[in-house]
């Protein structure tokens, strides 16, 4: 940016590239709707003022508002590789993405990251990374990488143009019991903001968790829970994604006091909600519909956000911010006509992927696996059994009676009881963890899928051992991805071969792949209002309560530890 090039065209004494003529523009900074002009030069704004310009764009009275900032999310979540989820989410209007990476860390390590840094460092959409902090998220559980406080704080001194801060520290009960790495993490980050993670937490150690450097939590799914947050200093994100729907719930907290200490976000995105209901525009139309005006909702989706990672001089119209904006036929309904980044529509941008060095594909390798790695010897008394939660990641646990033949614990379909295993997918160890979950509602067959949050070990569910041996061969043979199978045959099959995490397929063809998945999935008995791959990548993350499965086997996660599977 040529301040000598900036300054005599922001006084009028050199022509602009761009005018906006005729706008309302949605002012974040005022907290005004008001007639406008605006100038763009070298793709930053001039301000508002009636400029003369090479190029004039008649706004015809329509709404003009800042590109939107997304402050949490897991792109790997979409399905999509970076790029392509980069396109998708400018055309809903999102012009600065900080997403956490560290799903492709967890498999990849610091070459994941790398990968994702490289391939989006040219593109319109500006992709910002918070370093992870959980890679492994915990010690109940096999990653394929380890990363240590020292390279934690080497990447965010290499790369400190890209990477505002420290992500999402999950491992709540390593800062709380002062686990000398989960620690010195925390230290590394020093100044910059560090992402919470922090279901549940509350009282003194939610006190204690604060204090020792987390500034955002996106994990409250109850009101109380994310105005004791709010109170104690925490910029409090409101989730809307597509498992995690806490948007609604969450919205009386805000008011016209705190409303800057909150953002919109969406954590895990599936690729058809993305494409069908949109990106952060989604969320922000929900909040309106549901009584927010909507200034107040594209706050919260821009400026709040693009304060608190300290993004200079984004997600607002003002002289020198970057010229991100998005022109709207209808506030209210938050109608899209057009996108334009640094000045300039999307569709006359480049969205091709910056060469890497880095290898993304061939992370499935299981080991050996015996034909009686699913067994569960049978012993008197009850066992546990996961229970999921519609519309939410959290579990409960339920006691029962299982069924059993021939001296080993089988699912019981008619009491929704489905078999669970997850195996580890990363060292070829041929480790495994088994347990039970009911709420999938599958009576036949098996899923399975390579996206299972946070160390992403191949996680498999089913009514049938042979079924469910059948479903991770066929994912290791692919590379990674979703299946169901039935009766010893491939029903549906979507393969995500980088990192076993996202597909090279283009957006519209993974959409369609999920549906025939979903299809599927359903003809074996689970229920339409539940999105079960979603759901089955939930089941082995450790850090979201009550009861979950690993390759290291069942995890009560209040206690922070293993439990046996019988009571």
């Amino acid at each position: 940016m040529s301040l000598n090039r900036l300054i005599p065209a922001a006084r009028g004494e050199a022509p602009a590239d761009l005018l906006i003529r005729g706008c309302m523009l949605v002012n974040v900074l005022s907290g005004e709707i008001h007639p406008a002009s605006i100038g763009v030069k070298d793709g930053v704004f001039l301000g508002i003022g009636d400029y003369e310009a090479e190029e004039t764009l008649d706004a015809e009275g329509r709404f003009l508002c800042p590109g939107l900032v997304e402050g949490h999310i897991h792109i790997e979540s979409t399905l999509l590789d970076p790029v392509r989820f980069a396109r998708v989410a400018a055309g809903h209007g999102t012009a600065v993405t900080v997403c956490d990476p560290h799903e492709l860390a967890n498999v990849l390590g610091l070459d994941g990251i790398r990968w994702l840094l490289e391939t989006t460092c040219k593109l319109p959409m500006e992709i910002r990374c918070m370093m992870p902090s959980c890679v492994p998220a915990t010690h109940l559980e096999t990653a394929g990488a380890r990363i240590s406080p020292q390279e934690i704080q080497a990447m965010l001194e290499d790369f400190s143009e890209r990477m505002p801060g420290l992500a999402e520290m999950m491992n709540y009960p390593g800062v709380l019991f002062q686990d000398p790495q989960v620690l010195a993490k925390l230290v590394a980050a020093g100044t910059r903001p560090i992402d919470g993670h922090a279901p549940g937490l509350t009282g003194l150690d939610l006190n204690a968790y604060i204090l020792a450097g987390p500034g955002s939590d996106h994990e409250a799914v109850h009101l109380a829970e994310a105005r004791e947050k709010l109170r104690k200093g925490m910029h409090v994100m409101l989730r809307e994604g597509s498992s995690e729907k806490n948007l609604v719930e969450l919205l009386p907290l805000v008011n016209d006091f705190n409303s800057q200490n909150c953002s919109l976000v969406t954590d895990d995105r599936h690729c058809d909600d993305l494409l069908r209901q949109g990106h952060l525009d989604y969320a922000v139309r929900l909040a309106v519909s549901n009584g927010l005006s909507p200034l107040r909702a594209i706050q919260m989706a821009s400026i709040n956000t693009a304060r608190y990672f300290r993004l200079h001089r984004r997600g607002a119209v003002a002289p020198g911010y970057r010229a991100d904006f998005i022109l709207l036929d209808d506030l209210d309904s938050f109608a899209i006509s057009s996108v334009h980044l640094r000045g300039r529509h999307i569709d006359d941008q480049s969205w091709d992927a910056a060469p890497s060095g880095v290898t993304v594909t061939g992370s499935v390798r299981l080991g050996d696996l015996s034909t009686d790695c699913l067994d569960i010897p049978a012993r008197d008394g009850r066992v546990r059994v996961i229970r999921t939660v519609p519309g939410q990641i959290v579990t409960e646990v339920d006691l029962v009676k299982p069924r059993v033949e021939n001296g080993l614990v089988c699912a019981d379909p008619d009491a929704d009881v489905a078999k669970l295993a997850v195996f580890e997918r990363h060292h070829a160890t041929g480790g495994r963890g088994l347990g039970l979950v009911r709420g999938l509602g599958i009576r036949r067959g098996a899923l399975a899928g390579t996206v299972a949050h946070d160390s992403h070990n191949l996680i498999t569910v089913g009514v049938s051992d042979a079924d469910m041996m059948l479903a991770v061969r066929t994912l290791e043979a692919c590379g990674g991805g979703y299946v169901c199978v039935e009766g010893g045959r491939v029903l549906e099959l979507l393969p995500l071969p980088l990192a076993g995490l996202m597909s090279d397929r283009e957006p519209a063809e993974v959409a369609a792949g999920l549906d025939r998945l979903n299809a599927a999935a359903r003809s074996l008995g689970c229920p339409a209002d539940i999105n079960p791959f979603m759901q089955l990548s939930f089941l082995s993350l450790p850090v979201i309560p009550k009861l979950r499965l690993t390759d290291r086997g069942l995890v009560d996660v209040s206690s922070f530890d293993f439990v046996s599977l019988h009571e």
